[in-house]
């Protein structure tokens, strides 16, 4: 009789195991429709499957759970066990963070991942040591110039009111002598609307998510960066889950890496016609405007490879053989 209750309570346990649930919020800061977001969905779908069920992940878009600039100490302190952020938000906390954001250094998306191959192992070291593991990086479409008028030059940009989302971008703004005014996305319609903001620097991404066309008519192709967002995971609640399951991650973080870089560059030129037909004039810069670019992505490089040190020049090193 105890044999029978001793194999019932044993079976019992193992059910329990079997069927014990993980239940992870996934905060991100960009509209459900974007394409960043449409490859969360995927990836906690794919995670889902991937583990039997074991780990379920659900994400809340839009910066509906954390504020963009909150999500990184969230996954840190473990208010939320995993995160999608914009690395270069992160600079003033260490260069490296911002690799990605430096004008003119990586241009296309052929060197956009080069760049990504270098930074990799340096955010592998500086994530872990603040009890966090990147899972997998995206990166956004190349970055143009949103502006309320034509432009020659840099000369033209002086006294824009500039969303600045990032340092560099509110570096740039200094030295082009715009009036830096911080934004996040989720807040940028309403500061267009409204005239908080005349100017910015993003992709053709954030110009459609955002119905930039509603204020601003005109859009410079300058593809000066192309900035990448992380999904990071708390390496504790990520050691808690269990080997199989881990793995499934893993897997599945791998595919979204893939899927997410492939999505990026089909859709830069989907929102170059989806602006067009916005009524927003993509606009080609003239070349004063491009060389004048090119020099203050040239003194950011400096400034930030002053700032960055040996582990800076070891990214940049990395890069340029590959």
């Amino acid at each position: 009789m105890n044999y029978k209750f001793g194999l019932m309570a044993v079976a019992a346990t193992l059910a329990t195991t079997a069927f014990s649930q993980t239940k992870w919020d996934l905060p991100a800061a960009y509209p459900a429709n974007n394409f960043h977001s449409e490859n969360l969905v995927q990836f906690a779908a794919d995670v889902d499957k991937a583990s039997g069920g074991k780990l379920k992940i659900q994400v809340h878009a839009n910066a509906s759970l954390f504020k963009a600039n909150e999500i990184k100490r969230a996954v840190q302190g473990g208010q939320a066990p995993i995160g999608e952020v914009l690395l270069v938000n992160s600079e003033n906390e260490n260069p490296i963070y911002g690799a990605d954001g430096i004008p003119f250094l990586a241009t296309s998306y052929v060197e956009a991942k080069k760049l990504a191959i270098a930074q990799k192992p340096l955010l592998d070291k500086l994530l872990g040591a603040q009890g966090m593991k990147l899972l997998y990086t995206v990166a956004w479409p190349p970055q143009g110039i949103y502006v309320n008028k034509e432009l020659a030059s840099v000369a033209d940009m002086r006294g824009l009111k500039w969303r600045a989302y990032s340092p560099a971008t509110a570096k740039i703004a200094e030295l082009i002598g715009a009036q830096p005014v911080t934004i996040q996305a989720a807040e940028l319609s309403q500061a267009l609307a409204t005239g908080v903001v005349n100017s910015y620097m993003s992709s053709g991404s954030t110009g459609y998510d955002s119905k930039t066309y509603e204020s601003i008519k005109y859009w410079y192709d300058t593809q000066a960066w192309l900035p990448k967002n992380a999904i990071i995971v708390n390496q504790k609640a990520f050691d808690a889950l269990d080997k199989p399951t881990q793995e499934a991650v893993l897997k599945s973080a791998a595919a979204a890496e893939a899927r997410g870089w492939k999505s990026s560059e089909e859709k830069n030129e989907w929102y170059a016609k989806a602006l067009t037909e916005k009524g927003m004039k993509i606009m080609k810069p003239p070349p004063k405007l491009m060389a004048d670019l090119k020099q203050v992505g040239a003194i950011m490089l400096a400034d930030w490879e002053k700032k960055a040190g040996a582990d800076g020049a070891a990214v940049i090193a990395t890069f340029r053989k590959q």
